[in-house]
């Protein structure tokens, strides 16, 4: 996909796609925040993804403490990479019961790349939006916090990034028989990494 500037870079998996992608990090909010011209200053923050009106992933909404480094290297140069590792695991042969099985690993994760602008009227609503999207439509809310919401929003300002480019990497099966498919899944019990695979396999193998 290349239309608005959105590049999905699929490797191996083809079936992979931007909207995959936006899945996973509806699933994990949490992700590296990696400065281009710094990546030493790095750092872990939550994002939110917005969509388009046709459902298409077009910008992150998010917040950065004010006295970071991350912050300070964004507003001179505001391009960075987000990378998202979701759900993972490693795969024994004992899964499948057969000593002639390799050992792999499963996961899925995604390097994004995005440009981003810090604003201040962004801080309550990158705040706020992430919070309704971990807390539902009827949890917890930032009216919860009164007088405090402006000393708290004075620590950190908000940002949205427009995504250039994703690069998805699902591995999530590869060339198993059905059966030792199924053997798999059935070890692995409610380890979050068994959703995926049941949405994406054989999709992602590669």
């Amino acid at each position: 996909m290349a239309e608005g500037g959105l590049v999905a870079m699929n490797s191996a998996f083809e079936a992979i796609g931007p909207r995959d992608v936006a899945s996973l990090v509806d699933a994990m909010p949490l992700c590296w925040i990696v400065p281009v011209s710094d990546p030493a200053s790095c750092m872990l923050m939550p994002v939110v993804i917005e969509r388009d009106g046709e459902g298409e992933p077009v910008s992150f909404l998010g917040h950065l403490p004010r006295r970071a480094p991350t912050t300070a290297t964004l507003n001179a140069d505001g391009r960075a990479l987000f990378l998202v590792l979701g759900p993972n695991r490693y795969m024994s042969p004992a899964m499948v019961g057969r000593d002639d099985w390799g050992p792999t690993w499963n996961f899925a994760s995604a390097r994004i790349t995005a440009r981003t602008v810090f604003d201040e009227g962004m801080t309550r609503p990158a705040i706020e939006a992430l919070t309704r999207h971990m807390e539902g439509p009827d949890g917890w809310t930032t009216d919860g916090l009164a007088s405090r919401i402006d000393d708290l929003l004075a620590r950190v300002i908000g940002y949205r990034a427009t995504i250039d480019r994703m690069e998805p990497r699902f591995k999530l099966g590869q060339d198993e028989a059905p059966e030792d498919f199924a053997a798999m899944l059935g070890a692995m019990g409610d380890h979050p990494l068994t959703d995926w695979m049941h949405r994406y396999w054989p999709k992602s193998a590669g």
